[in-house]
């Protein structure tokens, strides 16, 4: 038999490959669809089982990092902030030590859960006359430079976890993720293409904003946006969180960090100082549980974030029972969306700083829930919604991880940076960028989450937990700007009422209603889109997409996946403890156990 050289091969390869890929119009992937499966759906795969601990979060190499902390004696909330480190050098499109972080706690030995909020402030000493006049005539806060920039919230999020609970000392915490930063990791095919896409819009911005870009381009994009399979290294932030690990919080909020940043911020023209830095603090806050049905409770974060619109949601939705239709049915899709509708128009009206404007409190109530419901036309979309009547969003990059451990502390967490990879600004040899969170304020006065000095503003990132008949039952987060209150209803539907496992509940086909009343409109006047547009993606059939078009809906189908957020989840079964995870087969995540 005689053997090619490879140059011929090669040649006669090219010769026979050619006419073959010429022919082929379309993408391999829309030419075949999904192979079968013994048990479960087509389209899903098999839930991770373990009985010691388990981690899912959006990277296969921030989730073994979670298990090396646990396997070392750290305990899930050590093994949770290894993990954020991990994602803030791996994943810097979603989030990072510039941003802030929002996390939900079951604690076994008090039986009880606890929530932080370690979300940032404005300058104390900007009002927003100030602001207005930097703005320049502008409607709205930018996504990019110095002005839409908050405290980062992120690193005192980490401390107050950890001298509450954790039990590794936190140099060893951020030790894997120092390693990482230096040596470098491949990047995951998902964050690679998010990469490009943030060098691309940074870009177009450039071309209409001024704004320090040098920084971050020398950070991440020396050499064009990193590629999948590229090795990439980031040692000015491994010297940032080996300072931090060695240092503590002050560091990052009084020390040489601190006035590093303030330095480069008050060079870009912002009015932060280091008194901002070092008076920053997070908050401990009381978890809200709304009731379902079968004895399922959905619990959320209370304001500045969104987290009580799923809450909301929830009380509108158990009004009516869905089972008595298919999921994928037109009026499953159109309650779920009317019901998104209805609660954000309060999330526009209502939702703020509580330090500065007090939620009423008969938004979460099953009554309030009843009359809002009452407001759907079952067979028509309503062409707006306006708020109620209570007594006394934008594309958002996050990343969401949960973690648990062998003595049942669970840990649901999310952190962001916000629009993109962050607003632009990369402080001088520190590694991250800083976020862009400030661009949710309001510019109206009357406002209740209109910029004022010292605020938080509107946060659109919110972990999520489940229980089940009163006790600890599920770590759940969806990230993705306005989709995620919407996006935990979604999963904790298809779970309860159509009884999926946990991988098909989040990879079941998914609706993103985009638009209505926005938080950072002004209080009087025309929503700027008040029927917004429902996204849905392509596993729902084409005969539903077209009845929700008859019913009123400005109905898109969305293939790429991007705008219906990332999920990952772990239960915990309560006779056996045995754990379950489900990870995101929209991101690069991976869930995994011991």
């Amino acid at each position: 038999m005689k053997i090619l050289s490879a140059a011929a091969a090669a040649a006669l390869l090219a010769l026979t490959a050619a006419p073959i890929m010429a022919q082929q119009s379309t993408p391999v992937e829309e030419q075949i669809g999904a192979g079968g499966r013994p048990v479960g759906a087509n389209w899903s795969r098999s839930p991770v089982y373990a009985e010691n601990g388990m981690a899912a979060t959006a990277h296969p190499l921030a989730t073994q990092i979670a298990l090396e902390v646990l396997r070392e004696g750290g305990n899930a909330v050590d093994a949770a902030i290894a993990a954020n480190a991990a994602l803030g050098l791996m994943e810097p499109t979603g989030n990072g030590i510039g941003g802030d972080l929002f996390a939900i706690i079951y604690d076994p030995k008090t039986n009880q859960l606890y929530g932080l909020n370690a979300s940032g402030r404005s300058p104390a000493g900007q009002t927003l006359e100030q602001l207005l006049e930097k703005l320049d005539g502008a409607t709205a806060l930018p996504a990019v430079g110095p002005l839409p920039v908050t405290i980062p919230g992120t690193v005192d999020g980490w401390f107050e976890m950890h001298e509450r609970f954790g039990k590794m000392p936190m140099a060893d915490v951020l030790a894997p993720t120092v390693e990482y930063a230096r040596e470098g990791h491949p990047v995951a095919p998902v964050i690679g293409m998010y990469l490009d896409r943030s060098l691309r819009a940074y870009e177009r911005r450039l071309e209409t904003t001024s704004f320090e870009f040098d920084n971050a381009r020398a950070t991440y994009f020396a050499n064009g946006a990193p590629k999948a399979g590229d090795i990439f290294k980031n040692p000015d932030l491994a010297d940032t969180l080996e300072t931090i690990g060695r240092d503590g919080r002050e560091a990052f909020y009084q020390g040489d960090l601190a006035r590093v940043m303030v330095d480069y911020l008050q060079r870009q023209g912002s009015a932060f100082t280091l008194e901002d830095f070092a008076n920053h603090e997070s908050e401990w806050v009381d978890p809200a549980c709304a009731s379902y049905r079968d004895g399922f409770e959905l619990c959320e974060l209370p304001p500045n974030s969104q987290g009580f619109a799923a809450l909301q949601m929830v009380n509108i939705l158990k009004n009516v029972d869905l089972r008595q239709w298919e999921r994928g049915s037109p009026e499953v899709i159109h309650y779920i969306t009317e019901a998104k509708r209805l609660a954000y128009a309060d999330v526009a009206r209502f939702y703020a700083d509580p330090a500065f404007s007090a939620l009423p409190e008969e938004l979460l109530t099953e009554e309030y829930g009843k009359e809002r419901f009452a407001l759907i036309d079952p067979e028509n979309a309503t062409p707006e919604f306006g708020p109620g009547e209570p007594k006394l969003e934008g594309e958002g990059d996050t990343t969401y991880l949960t973690v648990t451990d062998n003595d049942g502390m669970m840990v649901s967490l999310i952190q962001s940076n916000y629009r993109g990879m962050g607003g632009g600004l990369v402080p001088d040899g520190l590694g991250f960028m800083f976020q862009d969170r400030g661009e949710l304020f309001s510019l109206d006065p009357e406002h209740p989450n209109a910029y004022e000095p010292g605020k938080r503003p509107f946060h659109t990132i919110i972990p999520a937990f489940v229980k089940k008949d009163g006790g600890p039952f599920m770590t759940l987060g969806l990230m993705g700007g306005g989709m995620q209150p919407q996006g935990h209803v979604q999963i904790l539907i298809n779970m309860v009422d159509y009884g999926m496992n946990i991988q098909e509940a989040g990879d079941a086909a998914r609706i993103n209603h985009d638009g209505g009343r926005q938080p950072t409109e002004a209080l009087t006047g025309p929503a700027a889109d008040p029927l917004g547009t429902l996204n849905v993606e392509p596993g729902l059939a084409a005969e539903t997409v077209e009845a929700l078009r008859a019913m009123g809906h400005d109905v898109r189908v969305v293939s790429n996946g991007i705008m219906f957020g990332g999920y990952q989840a772990i239960m915990r079964d309560p006779e056996t403890g045995v754990y379950a995870g489900g990870t995101e087969m929209r991101k690069d995540g991976q869930a995994s156990g011991y």
